[in-house]
């Protein structure tokens, strides 16, 4: 039996988050990519995701593998798989992995982006991958306030309740803000990130940009642990899973 690693891009709008559900009228991306590697493969497929990511959010570099008995090549399953796959869902790449690699306890650490359009005029081409956000941001104060986040910190305070884990403590190692035109990127790789992490951060940071806090805020709102001092959750839709390491 083979283990075969993909690399997938998708467009995250239509589908109700990575993680299938029992309740079936509700499409995720882990159920539809199930399906059609089952129809090729004519096996019951399991396949196993580097990120559970949440209804709306994006990818271009999401990692997953299955394991199989298929004939067909190693290689070869990217055309074949793509031919099975709705055009919001793409198979960049697929090989043979060993027989212990796990796409996510394997994984070291993820980069996220996050979108924002910072103007009042809205946007036609493109609008399902931003965040719209008509208020004037001031990124020099956000860009003072994110690197407060590097380091490891218990980030509970940037965590939506419902999800079990052992640990809130995770690892920021890079944190970049950009603006090219109206166009705001914030770039945050980590070691691992908590249930809306990303989104609460950015929210945060917007009240920064607002200045309606002082970057320094960000320290009071880690050592709280208070999830009532961060920011409001930004919505999925500028979120962007760009690479998982390994």
């Amino acid at each position: 039996m083979k283990n075969i690693k993909l690399k997938l891009e998708y467009d995250g709008a239509n589908y109700c988050g990575w993680q299938k559900q029992k309740n079936e009228k509700f499409i995720t991306l882990q159920g539809t990519l199930e399906k059609a590697i089952s129809n090729i493969t004519k096996e019951k497929i399991e396949v196993i995701g580097a990120s559970r990511t949440d209804s709306g959010v994006h990818a271009k570099g999401y990692i997953c593998n299955f394991f199989t008995n298929t004939k067909i090549p190693p290689e070869n399953l990217q055309k074949v798989i793509n031919n099975n796959l709705p055009p919001d869902i793409v198979v960049l790449s697929s090989e043979e992995a060993s027989s212990e690699f796990h796409s996510r306890f394997c994984s070291k650490g993820k980069t996220y982006e996050y979108t924002v359009l910072n103007s009042s005029q809205p946007i036609a081409i493109g609008r399902n991958y931003i965040f719209q956000f008509k208020d004037k941001l001031n990124i020099d104060n956000m860009k003072m306030a994110s690197r407060y986040f590097i380091g490891t910190h218990d980030f509970s305070a940037f965590k939506t309740k419902g999800s079990s884990i052992k640990t809130s403590v995770r690892t920021i190692s890079k944190f970049e803000i950009n603006k090219k035109g109206d166009f705001i990127k914030f770039i945050i790789t980590g070691d691992g990130f908590l249930y809306n992490m990303v989104r609460i951060i950015v929210g945060t940071l917007i009240e920064i940009g607002l200045n309606k806090r002082e970057p320094e805020y960000i320290k009071y709102v880690i050592k709280s642990k208070d999830r009532r001092k961060a920011g409001k959750c930004v919505p999925s839709s500028g979120l962007c899973l760009k690479e998982v390491f390994y």
